[in-house]
C-alpha cells in the first residue's frame, strides 16, 4: 500500500510517523525546504486578510514555531461527533512528556502576572508544554525556532518516520491531486506525478481547501483563525522577552490569556523610549467565529460582533492584571488582531467524515481544516491525536 502525505507540520509528520511504523510505504511531500529548526523564522508566510495569519513553509512546518503549548482542545465536541481521542491523547502525552515546566523555568514577568491574576480572583494553571526542561534554556525564542531544540517539532516524527522507511521529498509543492472513478490515485507537482494508493493532505487551513476545491469539493467555507492580541505596557528592566513565552494560562468563557511578549508592541511605545527588556505583555486569545473563506484566488476573515466583544472584554482584563504587575497603565498599549490556528474549511461533518475521509475513495485530510469549531487554545495535541486516529483507520482498513 502506498500512501503519500502532502505537508510535514503536525498532522503530516504524525501520520507518516504511525504509518511507517506499521510498514506501510509512505512518501513524504513538503513545499518547502529542510531548515535548522533555530532558523525557522526565516521561512514565515505573512497573509494580511483583515486578520493578520501567519504559516511557516518548511519541513516541520508552523510546529517548528509554536510555544510549546500542550492544551487538550475540541475534546468534548468531538465526543459529541462520535470520535473518541482519550486514547490518542494518552498516547501523545507520553509520546511528548507532556508535563508543566519546573519553577526554575518561570521567570520574574511570567511570577508577576500570576500573582497579580491570582489577586484580582482569577484561576492561573502552568501551562503544559512538549519542552524538555534539561535542554531548555529560557530566551523568548521559542516562536522563532527553539536555538537549543529544547522543544518537540514533527521533525522529531518525520525523522522516526525516515528510520521506518519513510522517503521525504522537500522543496516540492503539490499542485493536484489525481482522481478517477472517484478514486484517488496520487498527485501531481506541476508535471511530475507521484503515484498512491492513499492521499493524505496536511497542508493546513488554506491550502488543504484549494487542492480539494480543484476536485470539485466546497471546501474553504468558515475558516476560523483563534484570533488574538497582545496587550502590553511599560514595567522597566522587567525582562519578559527573555522568558520562555505563555508558561501560564487563565481561561475563561471564549478567552485564553497567557504571558506574551510581542516585537510590535516595543513600536507602539517609542514615545516611552521603551526597550524589549521594559516590555511585560499579555496574549488575548479567543474563540472566533468562522467568519472566513478561502477561494482559490484570496483569502477572507474579519472579525464579528462577537469577535470583537470578547476581544475587547480580554484585553480589559489583561490591562487590569498588568496594571496590578506594576506596570504603569498610562502605557497600555495592543497589537492589532492577529490569527493563530486557521481551521475549520475541510470540517468533519462537512467535507470530511468521523475517520476524516472525502468523498474521493482514499483521499484525507489531517490537519486543522477538519475542526468543525475554532479550539480558542492551542490545537497541537489534537491534531496530532486525530492524525494517529487516522493512521490506525487506514492500517485496519488496508491489511
Amino acid at each position: 500500500m502506498k500512501t503519500i502525505v502532502v505537508g510535514s507540520g503536525v498532522g503530516g509528520g504524525t501520520v507518516a510517523k504511525e504509518l511507517a511504523k506499521s510498514g506501510v510505504q509512505v512518501t513524504l511531500i513538503e513545499k518547502g525546504p529542510l531548515t535548522e529548526i533555530k532558523r525557522a523564522h526565516k521561512h514565515y508566510e505573512i497573509l494580511n486578510v483583515g486578520t493578520e495569519i501567519s504559516q511557516t513553509v518548511c519541513v516541520g512546518g508552523t510546529s517548528l514555531v509554536t510555544a510549546g503549548n500542550a492544551v487538550r482542545t475540541c475534546e468534548s465536541m468531538l465526543k459529541k461527533l462520535g470520535i473518541d481521542l482519550s486514547r490518542e491523547f494518552n498516547e501523545t502525552d507520553n509520546e511528548l512528556s507532556v508535563n508543566t515546566l519546573p519553577d526554575s523555568h518561570f521567570g520574574e514577568g511570567t511570577k508577576r502576572i500570576m500573582k497579580a491574576a491570582g489577586k484580582l480572583g482569577f484561576e492561573v494553571q502552568k501551562m503544559p508544554k512538549f519542552i524538555d526542561p534539561d535542554l531548555c534554556k529560557p530566551c523568548g525564542k521559542c516562536v522563532f525556532g527553539c536555538p537549543e531544540n529544547a522543544k518537540w517539532t514533527s521533525v522529531d516524527f518525520i525523522e522516526e518516520s525516515k528510520k521506518y522507511g519513510a522517503n521525504l521529498i522537500q522543496n516540492t509543492p503539490v499542485t493536484d491531486i489525481i482522481v478517477s472513478n472517484g478514486i484517488v490515485k496520487g498527485v501531481k507537482s506541476y508535471d511530475k506525478i507521484f503515484e498512491a494508493d492513499n492521499v493524505i493532505l496536511s497542508t493546513g487551513a488554506i491550502e488543504t481547501p484549494r487542492l480539494l476545491q480543484k476536485l470539485g469539493i466546497d471546501a474553504g467555507n468558515n475558516l476560523f483563525v483563534d484570533t488574538f492580541v497582545t496587550v502590553g505596557g511599560m514595567l522597566k528592566n522587567i525582562k519578559y522577552n527573555k522568558e520562555l513565552s505563555m508558561n501560564a494560562l487563565i481561561k475563561l468563557d471564549g478567552i485564553v490569556l497567557a504571558p506574551h511578549f510581542s516585537g510590535i508592541l516595543v513600536e507602539k511605545l517609542k514615545q516611552y523610549n521603551a526597550r524589549k527588556k521594559d516590555i511585560l505583555g499579555m496574549m488575548v486569545k479567543i474563540k472566533d467565529e468562522p467568519s472566513g473563506k478561502v477561494t482559490p484566488d484570496e483569502v477572507i476573515k474579519f472579525n464579528t460582533a462577537n469577535d470583537v466583544g470578547l476581544l475587547s472584554r480580554g484585553s480589559s482584563i489583561a490591562g487590569s492584571i498588568l496594571t496590578e504587575t506594576g506596570v504603569d497603565p498610562k502605557t497600555l498599549v495592543s497589537t492589532y488582531a492577529r490569527g493563530a490556528h486557521p481551521g475549520g474549511t475541510a470540517a468533519i461533518g462537512d467535507i470530511v467524515d468521523k475517520n476524516l475521509k472525502t468523498s474521493i475513495e482514499g483521499l484525507y485530510v489531517a490537519d486543522a481544516s477538519v475542526f468543525p469549531e475554532a479550539p480558542g487554545a492551542p490545537p497541537v495535541l489534537t491534531i496530532i491525536a486525530l492524525a494517529k486516529r487516522l493512521a490506525k483507520h487506514i492500517i485496519d482498513n488496508n491489511i
